[in-house]
């Protein structure tokens, strides 16, 4: 049984995204070739200043046009859907053939769509699932950016290209520093996310109410409502699974962003203005634009950058760099999304002393 029709996807995707900024030849050559050296250099200054050592070779990044993304992330879903659409194919109460065709084909078109809008925003990503090499064996992951998207940012805020390359590595490179460097933390995030997939109601009622609550989620939020889309079709026990993979995404996230600003201004002149300039970007966009980021939870994804990155900043400033790094130690580590909110409490439970005064 296929769930969504994964070539559709791609089709209407790489249709449907706008191309990215006019550049010569020679411009595109030279962007191409900094972003896959300052890849190399950031991964260095990670590795030194957050003291996670991996054994995993330094690689240059992976760097794409928008269609090139959004092909990675269709191999990517593929890959972390494969569990639901097992269980879906292999369940009693089967759909029939002309309806699961028909559903595939409109849920291939509606991923190609939101795949089209993100195409043209991601600056770069760390791809934790990938399909198995011709010898079987899974990748531990790949360093993607998005080229067009890091000279259409750089242009639209008129900051210095070399700094802010540098700077959007160095928050791509934390990434691949931490899921090469904490060896179990790839395999906790895609256990999490198989156990939230099979944790979904599949029978056709509470499909329909699903569906019904996400159209009521889609009229809310364009009144300018705080939904989104990912709440309203979640099963109760979603609920429980999604707030672990918050948190450790907002950890994992806000760390990159600690990471990039902590660093920045050793090796990035200009980091301070780029820094200001972004955070203006993030926040802007057409009320259309904004409608859609919050109905599929960018608008969550960017309070994650900021309460992930507070937390660490908190602990690394209390019980420094190594005290943070315990962390890492083990599922059981990690912090939940109240100790997010409260780093001293993580401290206390962790660390098992209590925090320093602010």
């Amino acid at each position: 049984m296929q769930v969504i029709d994964w070539d559709l996807a791609v089709t209407t995707g790489t249709r449907l995204v706008r191309p990215g900024p006019q550049v010569s030849r020679e411009e595109a050559r030279q962007a191409v070739a900094e972003l896959r050296t300052l890849s190399r250099e950031a991964e260095g200054h990670v590795r030194q200043f957050t003291k996670i050592h991996t054994e995993t070779a330094p690689q240059p990044a992976t760097v794409v046009d928008r269609p090139g993304w959004i092909k990675a992330n269709v191999q990517g879903f593929r890959v972390v859907l494969e569990p639901l659409t097992q269980r879906m194919s292999s369940g009693a109460n089967q759909a029939p053939a002309i309806v699961t065709a028909v559903g595939s084909r409109i849920t291939g078109v509606e991923v190609g769509a939101v795949l089209a809008f993100l195409a043209s925003r991601v600056l770069g990503q760390y791809e934790l699932f990938l399909p198995p090499d011709p010898t079987g064996q899974e990748p531990v992951g790949r360093l993607t950016l998005v080229a067009p998207n890091i000279v259409h940012a750089e242009r639209e805020m008129n900051v210095n290209p070399h700094d802010f390359r540098l700077w959007v590595c160095l928050h791509e490179e934390t990434h691949r520093v931490q899921f090469t460097g904490v060896t179990w933390l790839r395999e906790y995030v895609r256990s999490q996310m198989t156990e939230f997939l099979l944790a979904s109601d599949l029978d056709l009622p509470t499909l329909l109410e699903r569906l019904r609550n996400a159209a009521d989620t889609v009229a809310d939020v364009v009144r300018g409502g705080e939904g989104n889309l990912i709440d309203a079709i979640q099963s109760p026990a979603q609920k429980e699974i999604l707030d672990r993979l918050t948190a450790v995404m907002t950890l994992v996230e806000g760390h990159g962003d600690y990471v990039m600003d902590a660093v920045g201004p050793s090796v990035v002149p200009s980091v301070a203005d780029i820094r200001a300039k972004f955070a203006q970007r993030r926040e802007g966009g057409s009320r259309l634009d904004r409608t859609v980021r919050r109905l599929l939870g960018i608008e969550v994804k960017m309070k994650q950058y900021a309460e992930g990155s507070a937390f660490v900043r908190t602990v690394v400033d209390r019980v420094g760099m190594d005290g943070f790094n315990k962390v890492w130690t083990s599922p059981e580590t990690l912090p939940t999304t109240q100790e997010i909110a409260d780093p001293n409490a993580w401290i206390s439970r962790v660390i098992g002393t209590p925090a320093l005064p602010a």
